[in-house]
């Protein structure tokens, strides 16, 4: 709660709030779609199901030592970093099954976690040993 130690944050964090709150509505709206295309698509495809619940845990607000804005605060990241994390895991599933390709090196880039399982970028040869031996059709 670094917060805390920073002086003069009233007037901060009032200049702040209508751009840090009314966020929550497109994370509601875009969780609802995220699980919609989750629960159809990933049975459809043979994918496992992503367990929303090791993703996002909502506790804080238990902690009787905060005052009700920091339990609200702790509600809101608990949410939001949670279901962003959820999403990752989602979309990289999807990438798995429809991919499978790493991306080209690009300095400063962050490769995620999921990318080592992939094919090297423009590694034509492994491409063609792991996907043409199978039965594969555009779509």
């Amino acid at each position: 709660m670094k917060y805390l130690k920073t002086p003069h944050r009233f007037l901060k964090h009032l200049i702040v709030l209508p751009f840090i709150y009314p966020a929550v509505i497109p994370f509601l709206l875009l969780d609802f779609w995220i699980e919609l295309y989750h629960r159809v698509s990933f049975p459809i495809y043979g994918i496992p199901t992503v367990k929303r619940s090791r993703y996002v845990l909502i506790d804080r607000h238990r902690l009787q030592y905060l005052n009700i804005m920091q339990k609200l605060n702790c509600i809101y990241c608990g949410y939001a970093n949670g279901i962003l994390q959820y999403w990752v895991k989602i979309i990289g599933e999807t990438e798995k099954y429809w991919c499978g390709i790493r991306h080209g090196k690009k300095e400063g880039f962050v490769t995620p976690a999921h990318h080592r399982e992939f094919i090297p970028y423009g590694d034509e040869e492994a491409y063609r040993q792991e996907f043409s031996s199978k039965k594969t059709r555009m779509l």
